[in-house]
């Protein structure tokens, strides 16, 4: 057992440092994959969970088509365009650092190193809490250039103008930058502790059923298990993200509606109920598989 321990403690400081920059690598061109095929499905999302102005997904779209124009499907891409590669790169590193901590752990107390399910979630939540500190911002930052107005009545001039401006007017950056990012801090853990949960879960009973290594498993059937993983990854978190849109949408100073992530959450539940906090879920998802799988291919 102390042999397989030193072994495991070896490889990790041999191939750790290697081994992260490529997560961080693959996560990067995962991350750009993930903004240029989602921001259509995301500004949809994102109205739809702001505003009651539209009946449904397909009503947003149109009538952002129609007075926007096509362009408007992609306000607000050059900040996650920026900082995607980043957070993704965060979200991968962080899960396997943490993995390969687990492993050096378990090889001290038995003869596997491999992760049970709940060391799977932890090391994911791991990772989603990690990437939460530059993730919050740059959502933040894109939300208000999603929802601002259109044409002459737009209230900042682009992603630079937005940080100064929520700056100043939410009292600092803390305030104002990190607006709404107690809620982001508790979406990420669960939303990244079940897509890597997920993810790992589909691999290995597939590799367990099939009496066959993980490394055969075809292209398209690891596109595929990302694609649920991304499914279950919203469906385990998407109310906070309901409130985290709201509070970063919402005015600042004297006018604001939602002060604090338990006001916003007795808000919606008191004004729309149970389905408030599930608005825009349909396009999310849509977008969900393809990104997710896309990323997971890369």
């Amino acid at each position: 057992m102390a042999d397989a321990a030193e072994e495991v403690e070896r490889e990790v400081e041999a191939g750790g440092a290697k081994q992260t920059a490529k997560d961080l690598f693959a996560g990067a061109m995962g991350g750009v994959a993930q903004v240029l095929l989602g921001q259509p499905f995301d500004i949809v999302k994102v109205r739809l969970q702001t505003t009651t102005r539209y009946t449904g997904a397909i009503d947003a779209a149109t009538r952002i088509f129609k007075d926007e124009g096509p362009l408007a499907f992609y306000k607000g891409t050059l900040t996650p365009l920026v900082g995607i590669g980043a957070c993704v790169s965060v979200q991968f590193g962080g899960f396997h650092y943490a993995r390969r901590h687990f492993e050096a752990s378990n090889a001290l107390r038995s003869s596997s190193p491999a992760l049970s399910y709940t060391q799977l979630f932890a090391s994911g939540a791991f990772a989603g809490l990690s990437n939460s500190f530059l993730s919050g911002p740059i959502e933040h930052v894109r939300i208000r250039l999603q929802t601002q107005p259109h044409g002459a009545g737009r209230l900042y001039g682009g992603p630079l103008d937005c940080v100064r401006k929520l700056s100043r007017q939410g009292g600092g950056v803390l305030k104002g930058v990190y607006r709404g990012q107690a809620v982001t801090v508790m979406r990420e853990g669960m939303a990244y502790g079940m897509w890597f949960l997920t993810f790992e879960y589909l691999m290995n009973r597939h590799a367990a059923s099939y009496s066959m290594p993980r490394s055969e498993i075809s292209a398209p059937l690891i596109a595929l298990y990302g694609g649920l993983a991304g499914e279950a990854l919203w469906l385990s978190s998407y109310p906070f993200d309901v409130v985290k849109s709201k509070m970063q949408s919402d005015e600042l100073g004297s006018r604001t509606r939602y002060p604090t992530m338990r006001g916003c959450f007795q808000q919606v539940w008191r004004e729309e109920g149970m389905r408030g906090f599930w608005r825009g879920l349909g396009p999310t998802l849509v977008r969900a598989m393809p990104i997710s799988a896309g990323t997971f291919a890369v």
